[in-house]
C-alpha cells in the first residue's frame, strides 16, 4: 500500500516550497547572482536524436522486412 500525504502535509510543503523560493530571491539580490537568472533562461539543449542512415542501411532493413512479410503471408 502507498502512503499518501495528508492534506496538510502538503499544505505545509506548498508554504515551504514558497518560502524557499522567497529567500533565494532575497539572496539573489544580495549577492547579485547572475549565475541563477542565467540558469533559468537559459535555452534546453537540442535533442540530438539517431545518426542520419545511409541507404544501404534502409534497403537493407526493408529487404529483412520484405523477407519477414512474405514468410507471414506464406503460413497464413
Amino acid at each position: 500500500m502507498t502512503n499518501f500525504p495528508s492534506l496538510s502535509q502538503l499544505k505545509q510543503a506548498v508554504k515551504l516550497a514558497e518560502k524557499i523560493e522567497e529567500l533565494q530571491k532575497e539572496l539573489d539580490s544580495l549577492i547579485g547572482s547572475q549565475e541563477a537568472g542565467a540558469a533559468e533562461n537559459a535555452e534546453p539543449k537540442k535533442k540530438r536524436g539517431r545518426p542520419p542512415m545511409s541507404a544501404e542501411a534502409k534497403e537493407k532493413i526493408a529487404a529483412a522486412q520484405r523477407k519477414r512479410w512474405a514468410k507471414d503471408k506464406k503460413e497464413a
